[in-house]
């Protein structure tokens, strides 16, 4: 069995975790598989910069060979963001779990009744 075929896997089973989790209905579930599939983007642009080991980054005329530093900065400003985004959402997820009482991503109770600020207007 080779690597590719276990990063390949391994990105599949990333990626299918956090579709799985972002269609649950709690709000904290979502936030796991969103942060799963930035993990598994962040692994599928990693594998495709065609990682060299023990090889400078910056082409000189006493290297041989190099490795591109384009894939390795667009992971680390992935990260970053993604960091950032799932903080925002989180504390979304925390103001809407505040406002309405339950973590239900459509914000209806457990019970499926009504919404605790709907009305009894006819």
């Amino acid at each position: 069995m080779s690597v590719e075929f276990l990063v390949a896997s391994a990105i599949g089973v990333m990626t299918a975790a956090g579709i799985y989790l972002a269609l649950r209905g709690r709000t904290f579930s979502v936030v796991l598989g969103l942060a799963m599939l930035s993990y598994a983007i962040n692994a599928f642009l990693f594998s495709m910069g065609r990682l060299v080991i023990d090889q400078p980054p910056i082409w000189s005329a006493d290297a041989a060979t190099y490795t591109d530093p384009l894939p390795q900065a667009l992971v680390l400003t992935a990260i970053v963001i993604a960091f950032g985004m799932t903080a925002l959402v989180v504390v979304l997820a925390l103001r809407a779990y505040l406002e309405t009482g339950t973590d239900h991503v459509d914000g209806l109770p457990d019970d499926g009744g009504q919404h605790p600020d709907a009305g009894d207007e006819v």
